[in-house]
């Protein structure tokens, strides 16, 4: 019976680390597109190129967050869930903000096509 409750806890381990790496692995390409559309974006003079670099780094942002939630199911002991709740709590101040900016910007955006097409 222990070993049959020890199998499924390294099946959890496993599964668990197979998908902390592979939703990390989305979030990292994820910003690296977003970057590199970024800079295609700047030499063409996109107006609208901030707004969609915050949608992509908060994209990328909610995907790593996503990887720490998944590493939780994995924790050992109190001090390494501690460190992860510090990390996800970071994490989810900087989602935050980067939606506040991306409603800023959209407002800023829609602002300056309403003021365009009075002219």
């Amino acid at each position: 019976m222990m070993g049959f409750i020890h199998l499924l806890e390294d099946i959890v381990r496993y599964t668990a680390e197979i998908g902390i790496h592979l939703v990390e692995l989305a979030g990292i390409l994820v910003l690296m597109i977003t970057a590199a559309k970024g800079v295609i974006g700047y030499f063409k003079k996109d107006p609208h190129i901030r707004l969609k670099l915050a949608q992509g780094i908060a994209l990328a942002l909610e995907f790593k967050l996503g990887g720490e939630v998944l590493r939780t199911v994995i924790a050992r002991d109190w001090k390494e869930l501690a460190v992860l709740g510090a990390v996800i709590a970071l994490r989810a101040a900087l989602t935050v903000l980067l939606h506040w900016e991306i409603k800023t910007e959209e407002q800023y955006v829609e602002g300056s096509i309403h003021e365009i097409r009075r002219k």
